[in-house]
């Protein structure tokens, strides 16, 4: 029995029900949060513009926007609905890690916009470890 395997089964032991419900509304946050990125491109792409970390020029940050908000979307329906919940995940992590970084939590004065990504980052690395749980499409599809 490899790593993951092992990982996926004590994930799929020890999931309490209402860990669902956050589970659920994480994946709510992730959407409504691609919504918003999608209606207001600008923002966005002022946000990643104002770092001065890359240049990035027109079309590599348009593609960027893009990707960040359907992302967001993607996984946030597929964390929400429990199902390809560590996929979900994993798509997840880098840009949550990447919105922390850009948001000055390494910096001496911490943004107090920083809050809700570290708790959707902790979120996400918990629903990359247990899965998507008992109240899921998973499991409901599993069982069929």
């Amino acid at each position: 029995m490899n790593v993951v395997h092992r990982i996926e089964t004590w994930g799929d032991t020890h999931h309490p029900k209402f860990i669902d419900v956050i589970r659920f509304a994480l994946g709510a946050f992730l959407l409504l949060k691609g919504i918003s990125f999608m209606n207001n491109t600008e923002y966005l792409k002022q946000l990643i513009t104002d770092q001065n970390i890359v240049d990035f020029s027109g079309g590599l940050l348009m593609a960027l926007v893009y990707y960040v908000a359907f992302a967001h979307m993607v996984g946030g329906v597929l964390i929400a609905v429990g199902i390809l919940t560590r996929f979900g995940c994993i798509i997840q992590i880098p840009i949550v890690a990447g919105a922390i970084f850009l948001s000055g939590f390494f910096q001496d004065a911490i943004n107090y916009m920083v809050w809700p990504s570290l708790l959707a980052l902790a979120a996400l690395v918990l629903f990359l470890v247990i899965g998507s749980g008992p109240w899921s499409l998973d499991r409901y599809l599993s069982e069929q």
